[in-house]
């Protein structure tokens, strides 16, 4: 059988104006793109100015939850819940419940897990074990001591790196694993009997608004709120518990406190959506194909590169890009340079991580937009290059 050549990079030169736009130049990580055929005219406006807590406000809030466990082809045996504060919020609240019966560890490679280490240092006391990584690259997951509760990102959306899959978590684990899985969650096929804790936002891959979370509780960490009392004072919106027992109420859609029923309505439209593409392998399938069509155009070009360097470990959502000789300055230039123009909006690198572009290939992202950002980049490049 005849190998392929290898891509053919091209070399840095100053390109002509390209005459084709991606038709949504939505790439940022968050908020991401509304998905295609979206407006906000299709969506249902009757629960508006209603009471979430009537008949009508749980049903919806209810065929909400209804909809992710369908999508995510989700077991009986986890509980889901929609809370406030987006994907922090979610994940504040299950460290704030749930941690303090075991000694913990905390991976991190990326600024939202160093975000989880400070909560757990210098907010909660916990003095946990930290293992980290540079951006880029992970920690060695083998090291991992599953006597503990261990806190981690699935998919860190600062760095571009994922972990490879859930193999690494101990089936016969004595801690509780806590994935924030906030770009992970609809873009991978989870294991969810290794997963205890999962928290995830609206705003990533379903493209929907903020502000709210979702919390995910496996049977073993519903076991553990129902026998563990934290020793620190707990806020009533991260109260899940009343008289020992799981608020069950919560994951059924009565919420802790007031949702926007609009971005209620917005996540069941999108959820009705990825219905129609065959749930959770359609959108699986659509950031696949996104995040392969962006590898071809960094291959194809030598001044390119990626964060994470290893396939296995690398993002298909949020995927971090390395540019030649880039500062921040330059990266900054090329931003501006592509939202002036209408070519792509929000792709600078996050402001914590090496100066660099950010593309989001989620599922609601179309492919063809991303194929028409190649050389739209090569002539930001040069722009800014020669400015």
């Amino acid at each position: 059988m005849t190998e392929s050549p290898p891509p053919v990079r091209v070399a840095h030169q100053i390109p002509e104006h390209p005459q084709v736009r991606p038709a949504r130049p939505f790439f940022s990580s968050g908020p991401c793109a509304k998905p295609p055929g979206w407006s906000a005219d299709k969506l249902a406006t009757e629960s508006l100015g209603r009471s979430h807590r009537s008949k009508l406000g749980k049903q919806r809030l209810g065929l909400c939850i209804d909809l992710i466990r369908e999508a995510l082809q989700l077991p009986d045996t986890h509980r889901i819940g929609i809370v406030p504060g987006s994907d922090t919020g979610a994940y504040e609240m299950a460290m704030w419940t749930l941690l303090g019966a075991r000694p913990v560890t905390a991976l991190a490679w990326e600024s939202f897990g160093e975000g989880w280490v400070t909560d757990a240092v210098k907010q909660l006391k916990l003095e946990p074990t930290v293992m980290r990584a540079d951006y880029g690259e992970l920690p060695d997951l083998r090291a991992v001591d599953w006597s503990h509760d261990v806190l981690f990102t699935w998919n860190g959306t600062t760095s571009g790196v994922r972990v490879p899959n859930g193999d690494w978590i101990a089936r016969d684990r004595e801690g509780l694993s806590f994935a924030d899985a906030t770009s992970a969650v609809f873009a991978y096929d989870l294991p969810w009997d290794r997963i205890d804790v999962a928290t995830f936002s609206w705003q990533k891959v379903l493209g929907g608004e903020g502000a709210h979370g979702v919390l995910i509780l496996g049977p073993r960490a519903v076991e553990r709120l129902e026998t563990h009392t934290p020793p620190w004072p707990l806020p009533k919106v991260f109260r899940l518990t009343a008289k020992g027992k799981l608020s069950e109420g919560v994951f059924k859609g009565e919420t802790i406190n007031t949702p926007s029923m609009l971005a209620v309505e917005d996540a069941i439209w999108t959820l009705e959506w990825a219905r129609g593409l065959g749930g959770l392998h359609g959108l699986i399938a659509r950031s696949d194909a996104n995040a392969a069509t962006l590898d071809r155009i960094v291959e194809e070009r030598d001044w390119l590169g990626h964060l994470a360097a290893d396939p296995a470990i690398r993002s298909r959502t949020s995927v971090c890009l390395t540019v030649e000789g880039a500062d921040e300055a330059l990266i900054k230039k090329m931003a501006s340079l592509l939202e002036q123009e209408g070519a792509a909006y929000d792709v600078a690198g996050y402001r914590d991580a090496p100066p660099g572009l950010r593309i989001w290939c989620g599922a609601t992202v179309d492919t063809a937009d991303i194929e028409a950002l190649g050389p739209w980049l090569d002539w930001a490049y040069a722009s800014a290059k020669d400015a």
